[in-house]
């Protein structure tokens, strides 16, 4: 995957409702179509893309941090809501996009500075006009949740 440096590399919206959410997630994995410019601000990508699941892969750095020195709760959200939209992504037809309609994200512990995580988004309900999916993140080495989330999305016809 590589990130878009300009809105010139992201993709245009025909090139998008010409692939199913699944193909294009793919194809971002592939490195065939351009990243959001947040990955690269938030030190995130794609790791694994599945028809109801995406995990992506990433570390939070200083600059991700609160005026405390920790990670800043922002991080951990844009993380997981972006995980969590991404695995509805992969069940949006042909023709079809979706936006988040809200999201919701428990902390329930801090992440070491410079530690690999895994954030996985999973859908749990996928319909013609809105999907459900919940997403959690954890240490890449030892497994540890640091956080969960849930989303709800709406399913818009190009």
């Amino acid at each position: 995957m590589f990130t878009a440096k300009s809105p010139a590399e992201l993709p245009d919206r025909d090139t998008v409702l010409l692939m199913s959410g699944l193909d294009f997630m793919q194809a971002m994995l592939r490195g065939e179509i351009a990243g959001p410019p947040i990955s690269g601000l938030l030190n995130y990508q794609i790791d694994q893309v599945e028809q109801g699941r995406v995990v992506f892969r990433g570390t939070p750095e200083f600059a991700h941090t609160n005026p405390l020195g920790g990670v800043h709760g922002g991080w951990y959200g844009a993380v997981l809501d972006s995980c969590m939209a991404c695995a509805v992504m992969t069940t949006v037809p042909k023709g079809s996009v979706y936006t988040t309609l809200e999201y919701k994200v428990n902390l329930t512990g801090g992440i070491p500075l410079g530690m690999e995580i895994l954030a996985t988004g999973i859908v749990d309900h996928a319909g013609r006009t809105t999907c459900v999916s919940h997403g959690e993140i954890r240490g890449a080495d030892d497994g540890k949740l640091y956080a969960t989330g849930t989303t709800t999305c709406l399913i818009m016809k190009g």
